[in-house]
């Protein structure tokens, strides 16, 4: 497989405060601990603590969680104190959703590899952090292959992790292609949780990545003091509030905002805001669930995990449960854990190493072969589709398109009787002025007239232009945030491996992976 690279700023795809902070911008620095470089591990290691006592809740969770998978990994490794972890996360969205989902797991397997190999003396474990706890269905329902969209459609409602997936029985019947892979994990599993664990692990378990489901009530125990601190004191948003007037005022657009309280309550088919009212009582929003302040402490300390952290505590439970040093995320993610140091800071928890997911476009070869025949360059598959068609036609007519040396000629012949006509009359100055204006009108209806013409004469060229730039970019948007993998992997088994093979979890370019 040719790679080839990019930078990010020149695809016009990225904000300007992600493209700041990969390319280590001062002013960025006070937002988080480390920059993603390999040499900062070591620092990160060093500040991370993680005692025996979490270790062990930990493995005996993932034991639990992976009870029906038959090829499970080893968790035992997570019990010595010179293990850690490197994590990603997303929510589950069926039959793995779009590309960029799939690069962020490689990513992270790529990741805990090159860590081993830079530092032999620890273990690294790749963890895929299952968003189960989110309840936003609209954002997981759906997945495009081939260029058809397919729709899970249900009554269910609150977190998706507990959804039962067998209602997606009648999608199957309208896929052409048989995914045996995802029948088993959709249609012999009770919950979306337990089906997304199944078909990971067979596709990336060998790889060593772990999931993990952190709808647990085990876990959630652990990190209720924390909680506990968020219904009574309520700190978390105001210290997000503060960095994110930080950002803004530095000319950034912020990702997300905070709540007073950052928990949800979470029951079966409900996850809904927790809010503290002015008679000091807390409300479940959309329920007549109300409860004063020992009840509610009571239910956390009996029941922990019907307590669900929003996007602003959920890292920190992440971190809080987990002997992790880094988070891989996307272009959205990074920006929206810039605002959440203080936070960290404030419950005395090792801010994480941010590390920018890999980002790529595959290349088929038909459409490789077709790049190399029209001479493209990875910087004209970014441009505009209008702008890049423009560019092509011109550079490849046999004569220029433009009148430019003919109009230097006329604009002089025309100043010369602008001049003799005010000397003669000043009043003719409009009326030669409004004949410049048509002059030039025409000259550009004529530009077009010549474009539309040679575009009619390298009607081949231009055809497959489009159609490379169609594939390539699928509804105008990059191809990793719209098609599935399956797309790729139903005709190269191989898909992963290469993938896996050429992403380097250091390298913050755009990578164009021609066949």
């Amino acid at each position: 497989m040719d790679c080839q690279y990019l930078p990010l700023a020149s695809t016009g795809q990225f904000s300007s405060l992600f493209l700041d902070y990969i390319t280590k911008k001062d002013k960025l620095k006070s937002f988080y601990s480390r920059f993603p470089e390999l040499p900062a591990f070591q620092e990160q290691i060093n500040d991370k603590s993680f005692d025996e006592s979490k270790r062990q809740i930990l493995v005996d969770t993932l034991e639990r969680q992976y009870q029906q998978i038959t090829n499970k990994p080893d968790f035992s490794v997570l019990l010595q104190a010179n293990t850690f972890t490197v994590t990603t996360g997303h929510q589950l969205n069926i039959f793995t959703g779009p590309l960029y989902i799939v690069y962020k797991l490689i990513t992270t397997i790529n990741l805990a590899r090159r860590l081993k190999e830079a530092y032999p003396d620890y273990n690294f474990v790749p963890v895929y952090w299952m968003a189960t706890e989110d309840h936003d269905f609209a954002e997981i329902n759906h997945f495009s292959l081939l260029g058809r969209n397919y729709a899970w459609q249900t009554e269910q409602r609150g977190a998706v992790g507990r959804m039962n997936p067998q209602e997606l029985k009648s999608l199957f019947s309208q896929i052409p292609e048989k995914l045996s892979l995802f029948e088993e994990a959709y249609l012999k599993r009770n919950t979306l949780a337990d089906a997304a664990r199944h078909y990971v692990n067979e596709l990336f378990g060998a790889e060593g990545l772990i999931c993990l489901d952190a709808d647990d009530t085990a876990l959630k125990r652990v990190f209720a003091p924390i909680m506990h601190d968020e219904l009574i004191y309520q700190k978390s948003g105001e210290l997000v509030q503060k960095k994110t007037e930080q950002l803004e005022s530095l000319g950034y657009k912020t990702v997300i905002a905070p709540r007073d309280i950052n928990l949800f309550y979470l029951d079966d088919q409900l996850r809904e805001r927790i809010e503290r009212t002015a008679d000091g009582t807390y409300r479940v929003l959309h329920t007549k669930l109300k409860f004063s302040e020992s009840e509610i402490t009571a239910l956390l300390e009996e029941h922990p995990e019907q307590f669900s952290p929003n996007v602003v505590l959920r890292p920190l439970y992440q971190e809080t449960i987990l002997p992790n040093l880094a988070y891989v995320g996307g272009p959205s993610e990074v920006p929206y854990w810039l605002q959440l140091k203080d936070v960290f800071d404030h419950f005395q928890t090792t801010f994480p190493i941010l590390m920018p997911r890999n980002f790529a476009m595959y290349v088929p070869s038909v459409a490789a072969k077709r790049i190399c025949k029209l001479g493209l360059t990875p910087e004209d598959l970014f441009q505009d589709t209008l702008v890049l068609k423009r560019e092509y036609v011109e550079h490849h007519a046999r004569h220029t398109l433009k009148f430019d040396n003919e109009n230097k000629t006329v604009h002089k012949a025309l100043d010369a009787i602008l001049h003799k006509a005010q000397m003669v009359d000043p009043t003719l100055e409009k009326a030669v002025l409004a004949e410049t204006k048509r002059f030039a009108n025409a000259v550009a209806r004529l530009e077009k007239k010549m474009r539309r013409a040679e575009e009619r004469n390298q009607e081949t060229g231009v055809r497959q232009l489009l159609a490379v730039k169609n594939e390539l970019f699928p509804n105008g948007a990059l191809q990793e945030r719209s098609e599935n993998f399956l797309t790729f992997y139903l005709n190269d088994r191989t898909f992963l491996e290469k993938m896996l093979a050429v992403f380097n979890p250091f390298d913050y370019r755009m990578q164009l992976c021609l066949e």
